[in-house]
């Protein structure tokens, strides 16, 4: 039996449970605390912060091969291990270039992908004229450990932009954050991807969806997106260049825009499974949960493509502080028909808190019905 560890155990460490028991993989969990949701599928785990490569140094005693559950690590620390042979997948190079933000931005320019305009911020530089370039309203974003919308400033003014970089100069200095600046796209839809490499360098794509934010935090998933064969033979080969430059082994998300020219940007990379591809558990043959222990596993990677006409995937978000676990809710979602409920077994809600999502599976292709599904389920939920 392969014996895989996991650094980190939120809802998507929790929800490779199900393909592990069936590919006969063991899985071990580093996470900080015996609450987190994958601590309840694991045959093992090791308390302890994510990035506590100390403890990655354990993890490494009860397992194969380490993966990640997010990219919250210290690779620094990290090389030290793989240095003594520890096998990490994907590889700690793949990771190294997409953890800071400016540096993902850099890497993604400098292989001809599509991007919007950037620049680092600098301490006390005057920023006057390379704004200029860009024009407000613009976004400013933390590089390092941002995500579901954290560590992200949509700016309308320089008055505003000066006061939020004063704020971060006020605080410790280890606890600043360092910025980038981008143009703000003034995009048609937001777009994603799943996409998995093998050892063997194998590359699967699963459909390109769209994807629906409410104040930078993902509300809905459409498969697949309403684009043209063009747009989305254009987001498969930018995972194939992707993952193949990375060498990458295992499942990254590709977040992207499509303009209202019809042209598709690049947006953020994440190097592990993504909230994007939760409608691969029930809408495909091979979900992308099963298709990372595959490809870190060395076996044959599966067929990512959608098993229905549609699939809807709604985010349950919390919307109070609570310790409720809303059976009710959860049942009266249950009886949508075609509808597929995945409950993380959280402990404590709180506003914007991912606490489960749902799935729901059509016949035919219909976005206006898509719609007014998420809406029910919507309306259900809050």
């Amino acid at each position: 039996m392969k014996r895989v560890g996991v650094i980190g155990g939120g809802q998507l460490a929790w929800m490779m449970g199900g393909a592990a028991k069936k590919l006969g993989v063991e899985l071990i969990i580093q996470t900080p605390s015996n609450q987190d949701p994958a601590v309840s599928i694991a045959q093992d785990n090791v308390l302890a912060a994510v990035d506590d490569a100390q403890a990655t140094k354990l993890l490494a005693a009860k397992s194969d091969v380490i993966t990640f559950e997010n990219e919250f690590v210290n690779l620094e620390a990290l090389s030290l291990l793989a240095k003594q042979g520890i096998c990490f997948r994907p590889r700690l190079e793949a990771l190294s270039p997409l953890l800071d933000k400016y540096h993902q931005r850099c890497y993604l320019r400098d292989l001809g992908l599509p991007v919007p305009q950037f620049f680092a911020v600098e301490p006390k530089e005057n920023l006057t004229s390379k704004i200029a370039d860009l024009g407000f309203p613009l976004v400013l974003k933390s590089r390092r450990h941002g995500y579901d919308g954290q560590g992200t400033f949509i700016i309308h003014d320089l008055e505003t932009l000066q006061q939020k970089l004063a704020m971060n100069q006020t605080i410790p200095t280890a606890s600043q954050s360092l910025f980038l600046v981008e143009e703000f796209v003034p995009f048609e839809r937001e777009l994603a991807v799943i996409a998995a490499r093998s050892v063997e360098g194998e590359v699967v794509i699963y459909p390109v969806v769209e994807t629906q934010q409410e104040q930078q935090v993902c509300r809905r998933v459409i498969a697949p997106a309403d684009i043209t064969p063009h747009q989305a033979a254009e987001t498969e080969a930018i995972a194939h260049t992707l993952l193949n430059s990375l060498q990458a082994v295992g499942v990254f998300g590709i977040e992207l825009f499509l303009t209202p020219a019809g042209k598709v940007l690049v947006n953020e990379i994440a190097p592990r499974t993504h909230n994007s591809g939760h409608f691969s558990l029930d809408a495909c043959e091979t979900s992308q949960f099963e298709q990372h222990l595959r490809a870190v596993c060395g076996l044959p990677l599966g067929n990512p493509q959608l098993q229905c006409a549609t699939a809807v995937m709604i985010n349950l978000l919390g919307y109070e502080n609570s310790h409720s676990d809303y059976q009710d809710k959860r049942q009266k979602l249950a009886q949508i028909p075609q509808a597929h409920v995945h409950w993380y077994n959280k402990s404590q809600s709180r506003p914007g808190r991912k606490l489960g999502h749902v799935t729901v599976l059509l016949e035919n292709h219909n976005p206006a019905l898509a719609a007014e599904i998420a809406h029910s389920v919507e309306s259900i939920w809050y």
